[in-house]
């Protein structure tokens, strides 16, 4: 596949994937925001099942971790467009089937949505790994931020606005409604990125091997051995990112199960679609922020010198944290729930604005780390290893993720429903993240350097089969 350097170009080649991500996130959205309204759906006139919602939520991420492990090797091997197709039809399947749970049956229902997380989950896992395969072989070098920027953006705002229908449509008895065309939506959005995507040549990105795959007969069909493994996917910045992921999950995992059961539950009592509408209108704005604008500036001064990737990392993790917490002690007033559910007076209160710009700030500069990383990943490993280094990377993320809600519940059930002392300590988290990037910039140079050369000489292999 060939193709220009213009922003225009690669998105008339990709455009589809932001459609299917922002589908898919508003799926996740419906299993994982909307863990409140769900645990009074299934135990109706009880409080809140912190823990049993934290064990589903750390079943469909540790699941969907384990998952991609197998499905990482596939997207290495096979066409990542029927692969992706393939988990959107399971996907959909799932959402559509949770819009026929028996709602109030407590523990049964419980039950019936965990073997249809638990289903989702074990597809779900490799559709990550493969749009990020693809985009290293779509999506030009100097791009990268723009593209997952883009590609983030899509997701928040169908997110965000799934949130803000779900609630809706939650607080007005319509849930079955959402699930069921959520699924369809994802169905759709499967079958249109199969018929628009075309499967790229892998590698054609890589300045090393551009040249040489513009012939069509040639394919880079290198595989990697279990040495060269250990020599690149073992180097030391991808083994800093990987149990990075671990600790830094912990944290963002524990994010909704803290803010969210903070702002609906006694003593603020904010209705689904008030917290929906609040999230909206300030995480959209701070995300844009993070990845549109913040992920212009990071690309144009990567392309000066792309360790600087790293730093913005770092300033997402220490940033991003600061602000969340902070979040905690705005003195936010006790609402009756009737209160809660009135948009005029809840609009009205000065500290929601106050409460809105450390959302949008936190969401803008946490923004850094979702268009930085997969880049850097990308640099410092071999064509026929990504999948498999971001399912690594996945599944190590995810099993920091999911500790986070079931950690996130047992210090919420510890310490009383005390959410800002829960809060000061899941940022603990963070502080191994922030160690470890600052080491890996003395390390990512040489191992972006050390695959340069092992690209090099394959191009010289694959213009050699040429001549013959």
């Amino acid at each position: 596949m060939e193709l220009n350097d213009s922003h225009q170009s690669y998105n008339k080649l990709i455009w589809p994937v932001y459609l299917l991500n922002g589908f898919n996130s508003i799926a996740f959205a419906g299993i994982i925001i909307l863990m409140v309204p769900l645990s009074s759906l299934i135990w109706p006139g009880e409080d809140y099942h912190a823990l049993e919602m934290g064990i589903l939520m750390t079943t469909l991420l540790w699941t969907s971790s384990v998952s991609g492990l197998f499905l990482g090797r596939l997207i290495d091997k096979y066409s990542r467009v029927k692969i992706l197709l393939i988990i959107s039809i399971a996907r959909s399947f799932c959402m559509i089937m949770l819009g026929f749970a028996i709602a109030g049956q407590g523990i049964l229902t419980w039950w019936y949505f965990f073997i249809f997380v638990l289903i989702f989950a074990l597809f779900a896992g490799g559709s990550y790994p493969a749009i990020v395969s693809l985009s290293n072989d779509i999506v030009p070098l100097k791009h990268r931020s723009k593209f997952f920027g883009y590609f983030g953006i899509f997701g928040s705002v169908f997110m965000m606005l799934g949130f803000l229908i779900s609630g809706a449509l939650m607080q007005f008895g319509y849930w079955r409604l959402y699930f069921i065309s959520i699924g369809i939506a994802v169905l759709l959005s499967g079958l249109i990125f199969l018929f628009y995507v075309k499967e790229p040549k892998r590698g054609v990105q890589i300045k090393e091997l551009r040249d040489v795959l513009k012939d069509r007969s040639i394919e880079y069909d290198f595989k990697i051995d279990k040495e060269l493994m250990r020599s690149t996917m073992l180097s030391r910045t991808n083994i800093a990112a990987l149990i990075e992921g671990i600790f830094t999950n912990v944290f963002m995992g524990s994010l909704d199960m803290i803010i969210l059961p903070y702002l609906q539950t006694p003593p603020h009592n904010l209705s689904p679609l008030i917290t929906g509408l609040f999230v909206v209108i300030f995480g959209v704005i701070g995300r844009v922020i993070g990845q549109i604008l913040l992920a212009r500036v990071s690309d144009k001064l990567a392309e000066k010198n792309d360790a600087r990737r790293i730093g913005f990392i770092i300033l997402s993790l220490v940033g991003g944290s600061i602000t969340f917490v902070l979040m905690f002690f705005v003195p936010l007033p006790f609402l009756t729930p009737e209160e809660g559910a009135n948009i005029v007076l809840f609009f009205s209160l000065p500290l929601t604005y106050v409460m809105g710009v450390l959302i949008l700030s936190s969401d803008a500069i946490s923004s850094l780390y979702m268009v930085n990383q997969p880049p850097i990943l990308q640099e410092i490993n071999l064509p026929e290893a990504q999948g498999k280094i971001v399912s690594w990377n996945q599944f190590l993320e995810n099993i920091g993720y999911g500790m986070g809600p079931l950690i996130a519940g047992i210090f919420i059930s510890i310490f009383g429903q005390d959410y800002k002392i829960s809060a000061v300590i899941i940022t603990i988290f963070v502080i191994p993240g922030i160690v470890l990037w600052t080491l890996s910039r003395n390390w990512y140079t040489r191992d972006k350097e050390q695959i340069k050369t092992i690209l090099s000489e394959r191009a010289k292999i694959l213009k050699s089969r040429n001549k013959n």
